[in-house]
């Protein structure tokens, strides 16, 4: 049997009172703000958590006992702010100002969105929300979202310039090296790790991946080997270190270069191994290397513009060498029918807005297959395919965990808000990777010589070996 609606005050709790509210009794403004989460949220028999109201006012989830969040209403005019009109990005921007804060789990949180859009989308259920959303009470306790780096306004129909993708790798990175190495590895690895074990902690993980990467390529002594995109140096250290390359890294982010140097001359490594900043589209016309890897690149390269991007990487490597490409996809992509009707909804709904207007402005994820046929109309040719899908999950959750344990050093360092945003962006990608809507994937491909040889073992023995 299902479980009858209760709603308690959060102290003094007494079941046979007809209380709304622990300090006024029944509040007129608690009363709409309860109709509008039957609406869009569900019925509280319905739902697998509890929500708290800015009063203290508790409206507890029947469909399970055992919820490991709670929903937090802070202020009267949350839920008006948040539903006129309703979408993704407004549901996003309402956690971001604190208007709306998840107690518990934040990525179990992460699917109320699409529950919240199945219910408002259609014709009947916009009728339906919008006069009780109106009824609402207005209030001005929320602070406006524009007072931060985050104020940035959506570039919708913007052309995408080459100093468009090297703003947006700055806005990203540039936050600060002292934020990040709160709750990365020690190595600075900002790419999913590699589990080969559960029990793996973070630091394991990332040298386990590094090492994944290293011998999927079969880097070998003296070869040259370059990674575009190397973010804080650490895979390109590691291949120096560890496999005797030649190793050098471009990146787009000043503070990232700057540091990876620093650490290069720290080790020792200054004449085997070399951070630059360069956009990959500026390598020169003569360079050449035996293997290249791109660990989390090709997500901020537009879909249209991606074969001249695999044709970059393809004329820098050497006939027989390989490139390693190490990217996100988007599994739901791969499943829309892009039909106008469908186009219209996810522009009304604003979706995907939150990734490209707080976290990585213009990235966009496209199907796997995108990424393949890319690479084979330049010539490259598909040598192993791996999924590294739950690995990614588990990297974000320790990610999340090591940002919650820094809170208090995080936000002195950049802010409560863009604690928030980091918090929420990845909780979100961890929610996404667990529920299969996003997939990571290492292609190997080879560029084979005139022979048409690859210099790829008949099997991935030595791998693993």
């Amino acid at each position: 049997m299902t479980q009858p609606q209760r709603l308690e005050p959060a102290e003094n709790l007494d079941p046979t009172a007809d209380a709304i509210s622990p300090k006024t009794g029944k509040d007129p403004a608690v009363a709409a703000a309860i109709a509008v989460l039957d609406l869009a949220f569900g019925p509280p028999v319905e739902r697998t958590y509890d929500i708290r109201l800015w009063d203290g006012t508790v409206q507890h989830g029947g469909a399970s006992p055992s919820s490991d969040f709670t929903l937090l209403i802070r202020r009267r005019g949350t839920l008006r702010r948040m539903l006129l009109p309703p979408s993704e990005l407004s549901i996003v921007e309402a956690v971001i100002s604190n208007d709306l804060d998840v107690e518990g789990n934040l990525e179990s949180a992460m699917g109320l969105g699409d529950s919240i859009g199945k219910r408002v989308q259609s014709v009947g259920g916009i009728a339906r929300l919008i006069p009780k959303v109106l009824a609402l009470p207005r209030d001005d306790e929320a602070p406006p979202l524009n007072e931060s780096r985050y104020g940035r306004s959506l570039r919708l129909l913007t052309p995408r310039s080459r100093k468009s993708t090297e703003a947006e790798i700055r806005f990203h990175y540039d936050v600060g090296n002292d934020f990040y190495a709160l709750w990365l590895d020690p190595s600075m690895l900002y790419t999913c790790a590699y589990y080969r074990k559960e029990s793996d902690d973070l630091a394991t993980a990332q040298i386990n991946k590094l090492n994944h990467i290293c011998r999927k390529l079969r880097l070998q002594p003296g070869e040259r080997f370059l990674d575009i995109g190397c973010g804080w140096g650490g895979l390109v250290m590691h291949a120096a270190e560890n496999y005797g390359v030649q190793a050098s890294g471009i990146t787009l982010s000043s503070a990232q270069a700057e540091w990876a140097q620093q650490r290069i001359a720290e080790k020792g490594l200054g004449d085997r191994c070399k951070v630059e900043v360069m956009d990959f589209r500026d390598l020169p016309v003569n360079a050449r290397f035996d293997k290249i890897s791109s660990v989390g690149v090709t997500e901020h390269v537009p879909q249209d513009r991606q074969p001249d991007y695999f044709a970059h990487v393809f004329q820098a490597l050497e006939p027989g060498g390989l490139f390693l490409n190490h990217c996100e996809v988007s599994t739901r992509a791969a499943r829309r029918t892009n039909g106008v009707g469908e186009r219209i909804a996810r522009w009304l709904w604003k979706r995907d807005q939150f990734i490209d207007k707080y976290v990585f402005p213009d990235a966009k994820l496209v199907p796997l297959a995108t990424v393949i046929r890319s690479a084979e109309s330049v010539g490259f040719e598909i040598r192993d395919v791996e999924s590294l899908r739950e690995h990614y999950m588990m990297t974000l959750r320790a990610w999340v965990r090591g940002l919650e344990r820094r809170k208090a050093e995080a936000i002195r360092l950049v802010g409560e808000r863009t604690y928030r945003v980091w918090r929420l962006y990845m909780s979100a990608g961890a929610f996404g990777f667990r529920a299969a809507g996003l997939n990571i994937v290492q292609t190997l491909l080879a560029k084979p010589d005139s022979n048409g040889k690859s210099n790829v073992p008949l099997t991935r023995d030595d791998i693993y070996s």
